[in-house]
């Protein structure tokens, strides 16, 4: 079963990956721009002092364009650095910090970056390629966020293309859903309200 699984999530990594990168740049920017709003419009990202998001990087969001907006508010960011056997950790980041490029091709928090630990950051923005109606999340495969939240007792949201949400992904036992799913039209998973699923 599990090989099945794997199989099966490999095949949609390549099918995601090739619908991305048929976007256009106006197009990601447009998506972009209503996820972001969506984003910092919630109640769960006001509530947090401190967040751990993602530097996006090929089509993914832009998130890099949340961070001016957050620190006007007064929010702590922090930036995931990996770690050898495929850890994780959240570093402190200023808008004056120097990122590094990790060689998976993202931009990571140096070693003069300050770590985080887990119990003060109160809502985590999860990466992914694709994510279904109930949270379930579709990664890269490195399997970096899965043990780095299975510690984590905050709020989980993550921010996805519209036509990439789908009604159900494969999942095995270690992955871990996030609370909630963002997209263009509405909010979906286990913590959203009943009336943003349609859109609203």
């Amino acid at each position: 079963m599990t090989s099945t699984i794997t199989a099966e999530k490999a095949a949609l990594r390549r099918r995601v990956r090739a619908y991305l990168e048929g976007l256009s740049p106006r197009q990601r920017r447009e998506s972009d721009d209503a996820l972001f709003a969506r984003f910092l419009s919630l109640p769960q990202v006001e509530a947090a002092d401190t967040l751990l998001l993602y530097h996006g990087m090929g089509a993914e969001p832009d998130t890099a364009r949340l961070f001016p907006a957050l620190w006007a508010r007064g929010k702590r960011l922090c930036l995931p650095r990996c770690l050898p056997g495929h850890g994780m950790e959240a570093r402190l980041i200023r808008p004056d910090s120097a990122l590094v490029p990790h060689r998976l091709g993202m931009l990571e928090p140096g070693e003069d970056c300050p770590p985080v630990d887990r119990a003060d950051i109160g809502l985590v923005l999860v990466p992914g390629l694709a994510f279904d109606l109930s949270g379930g999340r579709l990664g890269q495969g490195g399997g970096f966020y899965d043990r780095w939240l299975a510690g984590f007792s905050g709020f989980t949201a993550a921010l996805c293309r519209a036509p990439l949400l789908l009604e159900r992904l494969p999942a095995e036992g270690h992955d871990l859903p996030v609370a909630l799913v963002l997209t263009e039209e509405g909010l979906y998973g286990p913590s959203a309200p009943l009336t943003a699923q349609s859109g609203a």
